[in-house]
């Protein structure tokens, strides 16, 4: 079963990132029929820890961890993080582009709960990526299917945005299934 942990912004949050990039050329190629590989808002999310494949026997183990990691970094803190989705970047270049959106607020709030995620998982003896952890919410995975002066003016217009502010209230263990249909199964959570 292939896992990931995430933080999902609010309905509001992800309907004022959506309406944004409806706007860019990005928006208007995608509605123009290039596949552009928009994320769908549906499953907008930041992940925190990416697990990859994890034996189905050992849930209970990760949840035990993911609790472990949601309840430590509760300790000590008066609020909730409040975070906005604001700014962006990419990742990649040529048929590997990656649009993202920024995230910006109690950013380190969320470094520590990575940090001990991670922390958590490999006390388990459980998978987990060693990527350091960037905070963003992936928009689009246009690769080249976008003229690079399109996707710079792109780019350059992200920096600009500015989303609402909103609370991160709970830490989400999703069950992701790629493929040309992709899901997401929520399997747990536990409050910040």
């Amino acid at each position: 079963m292939r896992l990931f942990t995430a933080i999902h912004p609010p309905v509001e949050a992800i309907e004022h990132l959506t309406a944004r990039v409806a706007g860019l050329r990005l928006g208007a190629a995608s509605a123009a029929g290039t596949n552009v590989r928009l994320a769908d808002p549906a499953r907008a999310h930041l992940t925190l820890g990416f697990l990859g494949d994890v034996d189905d026997g050992r849930l209970v183990e990760v949840e035990s961890a993911l609790g472990l990691a949601a309840e430590w970094s509760r300790d000590g803190r008066t609020a909730v993080p409040r975070l906005r989705l604001a700014g962006g970047g990419r990742f990649g270049r040529g048929q590997f582009t990656v649009l993202w959106v920024d995230v910006r607020g109690d950013v380190e709030a969320l470094r520590v709960l990575s940090r001990l995620i991670r922390s958590r998982l490999r006390h388990a003896r459980l998978p987990y990526d060693e990527k350091p952890f960037r905070p963003h919410l992936t928009v689009a995975r246009p690769g080249d299917r976008l003229p690079p002066a399109d996707l710079d003016a792109d780019l350059a217009a992200l920096q600009d945005y500015e989303g609402p502010e909103w609370s991160a209230t709970e830490l989400v263990l999703t069950h992701s299934e790629p493929g040309p249909r992709p899901a997401h199964h929520r399997l747990a959570a536990w409050p910040l």
